[in-house]
């Protein structure tokens, strides 16, 4: 990447990427996945890779993104699947073995997983 020489540039440079974040967010797919030590400790990276593995098997595009303790440590691992123009649902203890079904479902069905919700949270209107 070349050096920024102005601060004209480094505004442009500023607005190129908040353009390139808000179609992504906007037209998107974003999976969170809880990775604090309590989701760690539960499973959450071996929860991640597996999320990784079946989006890349379906061939999904979808922005996947770690965060820190969500503040739930008894549903460890959390997920949460938000999509452009929809709320965020919250899934727990999801293990490995129940991605597949979760990404079947949820992403390519269209139908939230309810018996794993524990938490929603509407879209922004």
């Amino acid at each position: 990447m070349p050096k920024i020489k102005s601060i004209e540039e480094l505004q442009k440079l500023r607005e190129e990427a908040q353009k390139e974040l808000k179609i992504r967010t906007d037209t998107g797919t974003v999976i969170t996945v809880g990775m604090g030590t309590c989701g760690i400790a539960a499973g959450a990276r071996e929860t991640m890779h597996a999320i990784l593995q079946e989006l890349n098997k379906r061939q999904i595009d979808a922005h996947v993104k770690t965060v820190g303790c969500i503040g739930m440590c008894v549903h460890e691992p959390l997920v949460d699947i938000e999509q452009a123009g929809m709320g965020r649902i919250t899934y727990g203890k999801v293990t490995p073995e129940r991605v597949p079904r979760l990404i079947e479902e949820h992403l390519i069905n269209g139908r939230v997983v309810e018996e794993w919700v524990v938490a929603r949270m509407d879209a922004v209107k």
